[in-house]
C-alpha cells in the first residue's frame, strides 16, 4: 500500500515539477555506472572529479567510488549493516556523512549517521557513528544536508503533506543520543537535497523537481523541473556549484543539470543596501569666524527688511511730532 501511495506522490510531485519550471531543463551525462552491485544509487556527493554514492536500504554497509567514465575506483566498507542508508553528505576532505535515516513506517526510535572516509582503493573502516533522536516520535527522511562552513548537518523528513527540516546539534556526541530540532518547513516527498557552496542556499529535490531556499531563514525562493528519471533520489552540488543528479537502476545515469536563469539570478548575492545617510549637501566655502555675511548680519539672515521696518517707524514717529508741533502752535 505505501508503495501505491508513494508511486502516485512521485506521479503528482512530477506534474509540479512541470509547472515549476522550463519543460526541457538542460542536462548533460555526466557518466553511467559501470559497477552492476549499483543498483539503487540513493545518496550523491560529487567532489575532486569523483562520484560517491550508497545504494538504498537491502545493501550491506558500503559506499562506492566513481570516476568520470563511471568505473568504480574505489569502495569503503564497515562491518555493522545499516538498517535503511538514504542519503549522503559531504563531510570535508575525502570523507562523507552517511545517512542511515530512512524509516517507511516510522517506528524507529532513533536514527544514525556515519562519518565514512572514502578515496580510491578498497578499504574496511570502523567510522563514527552518531545518533540522533527526534523530539516526538519517528520520521521517514531520505535527505541530509551539512553546511558547508559549520559543518552542522539537518535531515529533511519526507512526507506526502510536506517535510520539516531538523538540525541536528552543531557538534555531535558519539556517546549520547543527539536530539534533532524542527527549524522550518520543506518540500514534499523530499528525497534528497545539498548545500550550495555559498553557505546562503540550499536545494531540496523530489522526484521530478527540486525547490531553491535560503539559508538561515529556510525561505522557498525558486523551484523548477529536474530531468526526467526512472527514480530520481540523488541530487549533489558540486565544489563549483555545479548540480548532479543521479536515479535508482543499474547502470543508471548521473546528469550535470542546468539551472534555469530565473534560478540563477535567485541565488545572485543581494544588492547592498542603500545608505540609511543623508547625502551630503553640495560644500560651500567656509566663512570666517570674524567675517560677515553677505547681508552683514553675520548669521545669513537678510537685514533690508528691519532697515525699511525701522525708516517706515521714524517716518511715522516724525509725522505725528510734527503735528503735535502745529497743533501746540496753534493754541
Amino acid at each position: 500500500m505505501l508503495d501505491r501511495v508513494l508511486g502516485l506522490a512521485s506521479a503528482v510531485s512530477i506534474g509540479i515539477g512541470t509547472l515549476a519550471g522550463p519543460a526541457d531543463p538542460g542536462s548533460r551525462v555526466d557518466l553511467r555506472f559501470d559497477d552492476p552491485a549499483i543498483v539503487e544509487s540513493s545518496g550523491l556527493v560529487v567532489a575532486g572529479g569523483l562520484f560517491v554514492t550508497v545504494n538504498d536500504s537491502g545493501d550491506s554497509g558500503r559506499i562506492f567510488v566513481v570516476d568520470g567514465a563511471g568505473a568504480t575506483v574505489g569502495t569503503t566498507s564497515w562491518a555493522d549493516d545499516p538498517v535503511d542508508v538514504e542519503a549522503l553528505a559531504p563531510a570535508g576532505p575525502r570523507a562523507v556523512w552517511v545517512g542511515d535515516i530512512g524509516d517507511n513506517g516510522a517506528d524507529r526510535d532513533s536514527v544514525e549517521v556515519l562519518r565514512v572516509p572514502y578515496g580510491r582503493g578498497d578499504r574496511t573502516v570502523d567510522p563514527a557513528a552518531y545518533t540522533l533522536v527526534y523530539p516526538d516520535h519517528g520520521h521517514d527522511a531520505e535527505t541530509l544536508l551539512a553546511h558547508p562552513r559549520t559543518g552542522q548537518l539537518f535531515v529533511v523528513t519526507k512526507n506526502i503533506f510536506g517535510g520539516t527540516v531538523y538540525a541536528a546539534p552543531r557538534r555531535l556526541s558519539a556517546d549520547r543520543p543527539n536530539r534533532l530540532r524542527p527549524v522550518a518547513d520543506s518540500l514534499a516527498i523530499a528525497t534528497d537535497g545539498a548545500f550550495l557552496p555559498d553557505g546562503r542556499h540550499y536545494l531540496v529535490r523530489d522526484y521530478g523537481s527540486a525547490a531553491v531556499y535560503t539559508f538561515p531563514d529556510h525561505e522557498r525562493v525558486a523551484s523548477f523541473r529536474l530531468p526526467d528519471q526512472r527514480q530520481g533520489e540523488g541530487l549533489a552540488v558540486a565544489p563549483d556549484g555545479s548540480v548532479h543528479v543521479s536515479t535508482e537502476g543499474q547502470h543508471s545515469a548521473v546528469l550535470d543539470v542546468d539551472l534555469p536563469p530565473a534560478v540563477v539570478k535567485a541565488l545572485r548575492p543581494p544588492a547592498p543596501a542603500p545608505s540609511t545617510q543623508p547625502s551630503p549637501a553640495v560644500s560651500e566655502p567656509a566663512a570666517s569666524p570674524d567675517a560677515e555675511d553677505e547681508d552683514g548680519d553675520g548669521d545669513g539672515a537678510p537685514v533690508w527688511p528691519w532697515v525699511l521696518g525701522g525708516v517706515v517707524v521714524l517716518g511715522f514717529v516724525g509725522a505725528v511730532a510734527r503735528l503735535l508741533t502745529r497743533h501746540g502752535a496753534a493754541a
